[in-house]
């Protein structure tokens, strides 16, 4: 059987299914959906989840805790976390500023993860979860130095990319039939009782 880990963008994951789907399918599974993109011979070692913590949007706090919770404890995801940094815009027009956050750290920590994973021999087959095209370098790497591991690429919604495609070794885009049967339970109960609810604004 041929080891697969998959690499999991969760913002471009979840703006993308945003965007395609509007709030329908963010109560995600994603090692659910993980098993979904496997092909004959192939096993799941791993699923690593790579993200920020929302701040200062204390509605979108609170969905992405509960959200994350969730995958921790109905899941064995591998989370890594990196960082909101907060920018300012300064309209040239009317001179208004407003805060505008960017995420740091994601390509960063994803690129950092494939290619130890690679250097280490922990997978066969590396899976990205994402339509970033600065994880090219990294995957270029990999295929230099590490040449009989297979990368591939599977699109969230909205989210595909040809330079990325092309860089492959194969690829997919994520339809709505893997991400409505990838489905995490409506309510999940936490150890201590505590029980985990879909967000109401996400039906």
């Amino acid at each position: 059987m041929h080891r697969v880990i998959t690499y999991i963008d969760g913002f471009n994951l979840y703006f993308g299914m945003k965007n395609q789907f509007q709030n329908k399918y963010l109560w995600l599974d994603v090692e659910a959906l993980s098993n979904a993109l496997l092909g004959q011979n192939q096993m799941l070692t791993s699923v690593k989840y790579f993200t920020s913590r929302v701040t200062n949007q204390p509605d979108k706090e609170k969905r992405q805790r509960t959200y994350l919770e969730a995958l921790q404890v109905a899941t064995n995801c591998q989370f890594f976390y990196g960082r909101y940094q907060s920018n300012i815009i300064d309209c040239k027009t009317c001179g208004s500023k407003w805060p505008s956050p960017k995420e740091k750290m994601t390509d960063v920590n994803i690129a950092t993860q494939m290619l130890m994973d690679a250097y280490v021999d922990a997978f066969d087959t590396a899976i990205l979860v994402s339509g970033d095209t600065d994880l090219i370098p990294p995957i270029l790497a990999i295929k230099q130095h590490f040449p009989q591991k297979k990368i591939g690429v599977a699109f969230p919604p909205a989210r595909h990319s040809i330079a990325l495609e092309n860089v492959v070794h194969f690829s997919l885009i994520i339809g709505k039939k893997k991400l409505r049967d990838s489905q995490l339970p409506h309510s999940i109960n936490k150890p201590d009782g505590f029980q985990l609810l879909r967000p109401s604004s996400w039906v």
